[in-house]
C-alpha cells in the first residue's frame, strides 16, 4: 500500500518576525506565527471574521532565509507538513503542540518597506510587488533523496 500524503498549503500573514536558532550540529531553526483569516455568516446574517494562528517552523537554509527577509505583517504563501511533537513543560506535565515544518516559502505582496510595510502605493509599483514574489525551498537531507 502506498504511503499516506501529508500537505499543508497556507496563505496568510505573519504574526511575528522569525526568531532563529543554531542548535548544536549547526542546524538553524526558524519559529514564526501565521494568521489565516475565514468569514462565514452567523444566524443573524451578519459577516463574522474568524482568525486562525499557525504556528511554522523551517529548518536549516530555508530558516536562515527566513530570517532575512521575512517580517511581522507580510503576506507568505506556505507549503509544508503538519507535524504534532510532544514535550515535558516545567510541571512534569506532557504537552503536545501542532506546528506545519515548512518547505516552501513563497513571499506575496512586494518588499517590505524600511518601516516595515508592504504593499503597493498604486504608483506603479505593481510590477515591483511582482519582481518581489520570491520562492525558497527547502533543500532536501541526503537521507531524502528519492534515490
Amino acid at each position: 500500500m502506498a504511503a499516506g500524503i501529508n500537505k499543508v498549503i497556507l496563505v496568510g500573514n505573519l504574526g511575528k518576525d522569525p526568531e532563529v536558532r543554531h542548535l548544536e550540529g549547526g542546524a538553524a531553526v526558524a519559529n514564526f506565527t501565521l494568521a489565516t483569516n475565514d468569514y462565514y455568516k452567523d444566524k443573524s446574517g451578519n459577516r463574522v471574521e474568524r482568525t486562525e494562528w499557525h504556528n511554522i517552523t523551517a529548518w536549516r537554509g530555508l530558516a536562515e532565509t527566513a530570517e532575512k527577509y521575512l517580517r511581522k505583517g507580510q503576506q507568505v504563501y506556505i507549503e509544508g507538513r503538519i507535524r504534532t511533537r510532544q514535550y515535558q513543560d516545567k510541571d512534569n506535565q506532557t504537552r503536545y503542540i501542532t506546528e506545519i515544518v515548512a518547505d516552501e516559502i513563497t513571499m506575496l505582496g512586494g518588499r517590505p518597506h524600511a518601516d516595515g510595510q508592504n504593499g503597493s502605493n498604486g504608483n506603479g509599483e505593481q510590477h515591483a510587488a511582482a519582481e518581489a514574489q520570491q520562492t525558497f525551498r527547502q533543500e532536501p537531507e541526503l537521507d531524502q533523496l528519492p534515490f
